[in-house]
């Protein structure tokens, strides 16, 4: 009885261990690489008063998982030492980026108004969805960074950066 509960015990404890990560491994991105944002406009001539993000996104092994990104803008509060979301108009919502193995990537610009005098010191945050039959199988998020080259509408071009610092226009 002693070895069957030893053997009913170690089974358990493989399942418990094995199964999540052979899950994990079948959801991974197919070409190993990391999702990442990165801030591709702020504040141009062009584009005045606009925090521009841009992010990438990995397929999935087989390519059959629909990939979704949420852009969120944040601002950092220099009363609370914090970041905080700009709640009116800061949140795309989730936006379908398609099915498939290639990596992705996909932009979204924001026009924030400060108040007047007052720089505000913005950054992006992405939140990236894999979905299988409209279950969610794998997240990520993803920082602004810099370093990150834009596939397009990046102003100036190649421009990257981790925050963008908007000032009222006079």
């Amino acid at each position: 009885m002693r070895v069957l509960r030893r053997s009913t015990g170690i089974i358990t404890l493989l399942v418990v261990i094995v199964v999540p990560l052979a899950t994990a491994h079948a959801s991974a991105p197919s070409d190993g690489r990391e999702p990442w944002a990165t801030v591709n406009v702020c504040d141009t001539a062009k584009s005045p008063n606009t925090i521009g993000v841009r992010a990438s996104m990995p397929g999935s092994r087989r390519g059959l998982q629909e990939r979704y990104m949420r852009f969120v803008v944040q601002y950092y509060s220099r009363a609370e030492e914090r970041w905080k979301r700009v709640t009116a108009g800061g949140d795309s919502g989730y936006l379908s980026v398609g099915k498939g193995r290639a990596t992705r990537q996909l932009g979204r610009s924001f026009r924030i108004q400060p108040a007047a005098g007052q720089p505000v010191l913005l950054r992006g945050r992405v939140y990236f969805q894999w979905r299988l039959k409209g279950v969610v199988v794998r997240r990520a998020h993803a920082t602004t960074r810099k370093g990150h080259r834009s596939s397009a509408g990046d102003d100036p071009r190649g421009y990257s950066a981790a925050t963008c610092t908007i000032t009222a226009d006079s």
